[in-house]
């Protein structure tokens, strides 16, 4: 049998280290290893906001592709592409990863988050196929772009199976954040939360790349001086995969106030580990974090989250109910074989009513 074979199209680099990347880069190896062919295809560096010669470089990669190859777009790049996706999709299936809507990002003003909306929904409607990573940007999709619930599969990202957390074995709880620091993660929220606990034993540290953002890395690092909070607050910026499950390892709590999430991966490897999580209600984090498992309040609620957090480090009965949560939640949890197995099977679908479609019209 003939390897099945995907194009699979993505902006800048494929081993950027956020949720959205590393979802990619799971399921491309994961088909890999079921014997599929995916032909990479970056799409250029600086999306959402493109440069017209971007933009002009990627329709003439996505013209290059072979007709008739199943093409799987990744959604920060789709959004911004109407025109290039309505051309590609004459002669092609094209399949939509929408990790979260661009219109949903924190820090646009209300003309550009406009701007996204129309142009996302008009790239959306030429996809054959939508699958998003979680059940809330589903909803989502069908009540703000209006696209049709059948046409959408959710495959929610996989988690690997890890041991427990050992905890930091001090009375100093030990906070762990990860995540790049972007207006959307609300890390200027977390530390505005922790000011009023500076009497409190804890200190926090920050996995995240501090450049993704120039703005949101100063106003962080501002933040941290403002607070006097120099020795207790520690941004490491990018860390490697190995230094991360170490800093899980010896983490008590897990906190990240996102401000919005398409599902919330670093909270679900938070669970994974059996870690007590505060997070916040925004978008898909209540579909990760079941109750039992965290506490949860408003996103960019200052006041909510320094209770929620005061709760949590003050109180061991809590940290531990949280910890048995947060167990039971992961146990719920795919595991990434699964989620490729999904994925799998929805291109094959796909492929399979391309090939039917193609067969019933008349030749020419």
């Amino acid at each position: 049998m003939m390897a099945q074979r995907i194009v699979f199209a993505f902006p800048g680099e494929l081993d950027t280290p956020t949720g959205g990347y590393i979802y990619d880069r799971r399921i491309i190896g994961g088909l890999r290893e079921r014997g599929w062919q995916v032909d990479l295809l970056s799409l250029g560096a600086g999306f959402p906001f493109p440069s017209h010669e971007t933009v002009s470089q990627a329709n003439e990669l996505l013209k290059a592709i072979p007709i008739g190859r199943l093409v799987v777009m990744d959604g920060l790049a789709l959004g911004v592409l109407p025109e290039a996706v309505a051309t590609l999709a004459h002669d092609h299936t094209v399949v939509a990863l929408i990790h979260h809507p661009l219109a949903f990002e924190s820090g646009l003003s209300a003309g550009q988050a406009e701007a996204f909306r129309l142009s996302e929904s008009r790239a959306l409607t030429h996809a054959s196929h939508v699958i998003v990573t979680g059940p809330s940007t589903a909803r989502d999709l069908v009540r703000t772009f209006g696209v049709p619930a059948e046409s959408i599969d959710v495959v929610c990202p996989g988690t690997a199976r890890a041991p427990l957390s050992q905890g930091s074995g001090s009375e100093t709880l030990h906070l762990l954040s990860v995540g790049s620091v972007t207006p959307r993660k609300g890390f200027d929220v977390l530390l505005a939360a922790l000011q009023p606990l500076a009497e409190l034993p804890w200190t926090l540290t920050i996995a995240g790349d501090l450049t993704r953002d120039e703005r949101s890395g100063a106003q962080l690092k501002q933040d941290i001086v403002r607070f006097g909070f120099q020795k207790r607050v520690h941004a490491l910026g990018v860390v490697d995969e190995d230094q991360l499950d170490r800093l899980y390892q010896s983490a008590d709590v897990f906190v990240l106030a996102s401000l919005f999430e398409g599902y919330g991966m670093a909270y679900a490897e938070a669970l994974a580990r059996g870690l007590p999580v505060i997070g916040t209600t925004g978008g898909a984090i209540p579909d990760t974090v079941p109750e039992g498992a965290g506490l949860l309040v408003p996103p960019g609620d200052v006041g909510s989250l320094t209770t929620a957090l005061r709760k949590v480090i003050q109180d061991g009965d809590c940290r531990m109910r949280l910890s048995q949560g947060a167990r039971v939640a992961a146990e719920q949890q795919p595991t990434w074989e699964q989620s490729v197995e999904r994925f799998q099977a929805i291109l094959t679908r796909c492929m399979s009513r391309s090939q039917s479609n193609n067969t019933s019209l008349p030749s020419r």
